[in-house]
């Protein structure tokens, strides 16, 4: 199991914690809708790690074994031993593995830099980052809202280290400890830290400005875990006052899937629209909020105000929102055993798996919307899955338990569904209207 998933029990009792801390405070940093939208996208990001984990990580390996610069020239090779030396005599450190190790980390965080800032700057690259930007809140669920997609280009970026002469191993490592450091920096709990900590480290106050979409606070405060980069390469931007969460053109959907590929239709439309080469070209390589002057010109990020801001929260009965937490936990068993088993299970059954995973997330996101596609797509995963139990009931492939239970659950969600059908009246024509605004740069 890989550093990243051995820390999802972890991150659960931390969001648990930040949940009680700010209802004990009185705070609302914390909306059932949002926070299942933030974990449905961290779990099809996982699950999309099955496949794009294979990619950067055999690209790297590919490199390190066949253009290492030791392989041309008499530079030894990187150290990346244990730090730790056990002998007769008891242990003793090896410091040339030590400095290596610590010399990996700061390469890739300043690599994850690079990164980060062009996922920003570039509209393909940002395509594929937008999703962790696209809540209006900002606590620790947030932090697990990642994208499912953005890891198939972010290799770019690292290869140059596996050229250096960085192993697989050590880099996969240094990544993943990386990206766990992040996690804790996606709260408001927390103020400042001792000023030595807000001027070497990325903190939450730091982070906050990141994902605020004040125009003060665009495209600011790229680093992973040190903030020293965005210092030395004038990126860096202090919190002044508290930001507002989200994207200059609100998402305005809880589907996770949905909300990983917007942007990518928001690109292939306004290349369709472009009428010149040099302007396709812009569309997809240019900046996010760069239009054709035929199409209006750049987008002006507008002033914003906290006490202003309407989130996201459409209105649908507490029944709807207590069925899709009811089915989004219970989707969340089969997604962990698809990842902690994926290394044994043969692809057919990793596709599937995977398969009813992201429908099942994707039709609570649509539940909680009440959208009417949402009521026809559950009634129908509901009817699948229910004949799926009865088969299994019936070749005796399955505990008498398990497939009654899950039979039944599939009835009683069905008649819930029912029950409440008048509720599902937001049509899909509504997001297409909101996405034509935002092609318009409104």
């Amino acid at each position: 199991m890989g550093i990243i998933q051995a820390s999802i029990p972890l991150f659960f009792v931390l969001i648990a914690a930040e949940l009680l801390f700010t209802r004990l405070g009185r705070r609302s940093f914390y909306r059932l809708n949002d926070s299942i939208s933030d974990l449905s996208a961290g779990t099809l990001s996982q699950i999309a790690g099955i496949f794009t984990k294979l990619l950067l990580i055999g690209i790297f390996a590919w490199l390190y074994d066949h253009a290492r610069i030791q392989r041309w020239t008499h530079i030894p090779s990187w150290p990346d031993g244990a730090m730790l030396r056990r002998g007769a005599d008891g242990g003793s450190l090896d410091w040339p593995a030590i400095v290596g190790w610590a010399a990996a980390f700061v390469i890739v965080d300043v690599a994850y830099y690079w990164f980060h800032r062009v996922s920003h700057e570039v509209n393909l690259f940002w395509a594929g980052h937008v999703v962790h930007h696209s809540s209006e809140e900002y606590n620790l669920a947030v932090a697990l809202r990642q994208s499912a997609v953005g890891g198939t280009i972010g290799w770019v970026f690292y290869a140059p280290l596996a050229l250096l002469g960085m192993s697989w191993v050590q880099f996969a490592v240094c990544y993943a400890l990386n990206l766990v450091y992040q996690f804790w920096i996606h709260t408001r709990t927390i103020s400042r830290l001792p000023a030595w900590a807000e001027a070497v480290l990325n903190t939450p106050s730091h982070h906050r400005v990141h994902h605020g979409v004040n125009p003060e606070y665009q495209d600011r405060n790229y680093a992973g875990v040190f903030v020293v980069w965005d210092r030395w390469f004038g990126t860096f931007t202090p919190e002044r006052e508290e930001p507002v969460y989200g994207l200059t053109t609100p998402l305005r959907s809880w589907n996770p899937l949905w909300a990983q590929v917007h942007q990518y239709v928001v690109i292939a439309r306004n290349v369709k629209r472009a009428t010149t080469w040099h302007d396709r070209w812009r569309c997809v390589f240019g900046p996010p909020g760069w239009r054709a002057e035929s199409d209006g010109g750049p987008v002006v990020v507008a002033p914003v105000s906290l006490h202003a801001a309407i989130k996201f929260d459409p209105d649908v009965p507490a029944a709807l929102s207590r069925y899709a937490l009811a089915h989004f936990t219970l989707t969340i068993p089969p997604a962990l055993w698809l990842l902690t088993a994926a290394d044994r299970l043969p692809a057919l059954q990793i596709g599937a798996a995977a398969f009813y995973v992201a429908l099942s997330l994707t039709n609570v996101g649509g539940v909680l919307e009440g959208r009417r596609w949402a009521f026809a797509a559950e009634q129908a995963r509901l009817g699948a899955l229910g004949a799926a139990s009865m088969a299994l009931l019936v070749r005796n492939e399955a505990p008498l338990w398990i497939g009654g239970a899950s039979l039944c659950c599939c009835v009683i969600s069905a008649y819930a569904l029912w029950t409440n059908r008048t509720a599902f009246t937001l049509a899909s024509d509504e997001r297409m209207d909101h996405l034509h605004r935002e092609l318009a740069g409104r």
